[in-house]
């Protein structure tokens, strides 16, 4: 199976890149499931449900959140609407919505995408996010009920996300890190199949301080006060994320590369 994931949608920019490249892409590549972090994707902060119906009209299966999840106030209804939005599995109790779904790729073969927060650095405590992973891989195996696994882990630490990727190490085909929205150069296949990125970087213009405009990131650095908002970078987007490549048998990687398309950042295609 030919498995895409794009990082982070930052504002207007990001989303604007994601509706003119992938439905390019999807054919092009003869992708069989895409798979896109949308949490940024509402000026910086969350994402509406109109903007969710444009990441997947463009081309994306699935668009899994964040702690963002719910800074957009509509998402409480978009999210039990339309399951093709999945919130992190350990968020709040009683959260709307689902942190794990099976879905149907091409020709009927089944994916499932889970999505998990980390606890380390972040601005609230979480649950436990390996035992809640730990619970949806047993109830779907890889090779199994599942012909691929795709893990968003959605945290600060890179430690924490390589740790999440060990744990998934035999248990999924793919454990991508989100949330910092800068791209790493460590994408490779693990001992028992699983491939992993530390994080696939963000779908947005990257002349900025991870995808804001410059100035008022920088203005709070230098004199540590606030002055205005923060608001989304607006220059042309670069797509950042991890292309996969599985065994329908034992939904083990076969493949995997880094992505970057366009925009600032030097390319990189499978």
């Amino acid at each position: 199976m030919k498995l895409l994931f794009l990082g982070d949608v930052m504002g207007r920019a990001g989303r604007t890149a994601i509706a003119e490249r992938l439905p390019k892409l999807r054919d092009e590549w003869k992708l069989d499931f895409v798979v896109v972090n949308g949490e940024n994707a509402s000026s910086g902060m969350g994402l509406t449900g109109a903007h969710a119906k444009l990441l997947l009209d463009a081309g994306a299966d699935c668009v899994t959140l964040g702690d963002h999840a719910f800074d957009q106030k509509d998402m409480l209804q978009a999210i039990e609407a339309e399951p093709r939005l999945i919130r992190p599995l350990n968020f709040a109790k009683g959260a709307p919505g689902k942190g794990a779904r099976l879905y149907e790729a091409r020709g009927g073969r089944k994916v499932l995408v889970v999505q998990a927060l980390g606890q380390v650095f972040m601005k609230r405590p979480f649950d436990d996010p390996f035992s809640a992973v730990e619970q949806v891989l047993n109830t779907y195996p890889l090779g199994g009920v599942a012909q691929a696994i795709i893990v968003d882990m959605h945290c600060e630490a890179t430690s924490e996300k390589m740790a999440m990727g060990h744990w998934c190490d035999g248990r999924a085909s793919l454990c991508v890190g989100t949330h910092t929205h800068v791209p790493t150069a460590d994408a490779q296949i693990l001992d028992k199949g699983c491939a992993y990125l530390t994080d696939a970087g963000m779908c947005g213009d990257y002349d900025s301080v991870i995808g804001m405009q410059k100035l008022e990131p920088m203005r709070r650095f230098i004199t540590g006060m606030p002055k205005a908002r923060f608001e989304p970078a607006a220059g042309p987007a670069t797509l950042s994320g991890v292309y996969v490549e599985t065994d329908d048998k034992t939904g083990r990687a076969q493949k995997v590369s880094m992505i970057r398309i366009g925009g600032r950042l030097q390319e990189a295609r499978p």
